[in-house]
């Protein structure tokens, strides 16, 4: 298990765990599947899984309350697995702090598609947490008011203290921080952040924008309506 990635799947159906769980392995991918919440925590604290997969109807612990408990203790990444496109659950576990969701039901291959988009995202390779900056970000610190941009070290402060973000709120900064004062439409950080190469629920990259704002500041990343983002210069 040692040299492969290890996934975490908490899901109550029996069909679809066990379905997914053999998907998963065949890819390589090393698993442990868990039919709820609790026992799905206690495999997290145990094993310390490279990424979740929570589905959000589970008993015991449903997957938004597990996914905060998760972030409560780790920047892991989080996919949730949500059986309705439109359910609130879905926005309701972006917030928690998941990395991304699927919709059920889900074709095998999509799932691992987006499994390894955000372990490539993560900077994964067998373990880890940590993320590689590319050309485009180089430069050292970068500084907007009073936030602070490392893009090598990789490390965020605003007013001199230190601001812990998660792999996907940093590549979102990055983003933001490397054309400041540039507008980013949700589809072109969908494709640069999330690495999607089609199209994508924007409400993903919505979410992210808001919990980023709550940790750098609400008015440093400027809403241009019917267009995107930008970065305060």
């Amino acid at each position: 298990m040692a040299d492969q990635t290890h996934v975490l799947f908490v899901e109550d159906d029996d069909v679809i765990r066990e379905a997914t769980q053999l998907a998963l392995e065949r890819d390589g991918f090393a698993v442990t599947a868990m039919p709820d919440g609790l026992s799905g925590l206690a495999a997290f604290r145990a094993d310390r899984p490279d990424i979740a997969l929570l589905d959000v109807m589970v008993p015991g612990l449903d997957g938004v309350s597990l996914c905060r408990r998760i972030r409560d203790e780790s920047t892991v990444p989080v996919i949730m697995l949500s059986a309705r496109a439109d359910s609130i659950d879905v926005v309701l576990g972006l917030e928690a702090g998941a990395d991304d969701y699927v919709t059920k039901p889900f074709d095998g291959a999509v799932l691992v598609a987006r499994i390894r988009a955000v372990l490539r995202r993560f900077g994964h390779a067998g373990g880890g947490d940590r993320i590689e900056p590319d050309a485009s970000q180089a430069g050292g610190v970068l500084a907007f008011g009073d936030l602070e941009v490392d893009t090598e070290g990789m490390e965020v402060r605003r007013a001199g203290q230190p601001v812990a973000l998660t792999p996907t709120e940093m590549r979102l900064l990055l983003e933001f921080s490397s054309a400041p004062g540039t507008v980013l439409s949700r589809d072109k950080l969908l494709e640069r952040v999330w690495d999607y190469g089609w199209g994508g629920d924007t409400r993903v990259v919505d979410v992210h924008v808001q919990r980023l704002r709550a940790k750098i500041g609400q008015d440093r990343i400027e809403t241009v309506r019917g267009f995107g983002y930008k970065l305060k210069a």
